[in-house]
């Protein structure tokens, strides 16, 4: 992305572009977005409004957040298999986006689908380890790595 962006303003000193930064940069965007949700989640790094488990006793943190990781994994596998379906129909069609490029839209789709895994897989493992370690911390891989 940064070869292209320097690429692009050593072209348009001379008056000539390649006419699809704005199309790469946006689909590097989207990817980089869900491919880093995955561990941003792992790190404890998301915003949280904690206002229900503030006002809980410590004993019933484990329960809550094993209901928000397991909804959370609903949603995002609910999420990741239409985009999945929509993926699979961009490669069976051939469709490609509307620009000079004419990019295959199932490869930016397809790096969006592999964060939404990744989400998912990272939501499953935050749940097994609130099921094993019934831990009462806040954030449970924080408190497991801490140990």
């Amino acid at each position: 992305m940064f070869v292209h962006i320097i690429l692009e303003i050593a072209l348009r000193l001379f008056g000539y572009s390649t006419f699809i930064l704005d199309e790469y940069i946006g689909y590097a965007v989207a990817a980089m977005t869900f491919l880093g949700l995955p561990y941003v989640l792992e790190r404890g790094g998301l915003i949280r409004v904690a206002l229900v488990l503030d006002r809980l006793p410590s004993r019933w943190h484990w329960p809550l957040e094993l209901v928000i990781a397991a909804s959370t994994l609903a949603a995002f596998g609910w999420l990741s298999y239409f985009w999945c379906l929509n993926v699979v129909r961009s490669f069976q069609r051939g469709i490609t986006s509307d620009t000079l490029a004419e990019t295959p839209l199932w490869l930016p789709e397809g790096a969006v689908l592999i964060g939404l895994w990744l989400l998912c897989l990272t939501l499953v493992v935050r749940s097994l380890k609130l099921l094993t370690q019934r831990s009462h911390a806040t954030y449970p891989i924080q408190a497991a790595e801490e140990s």
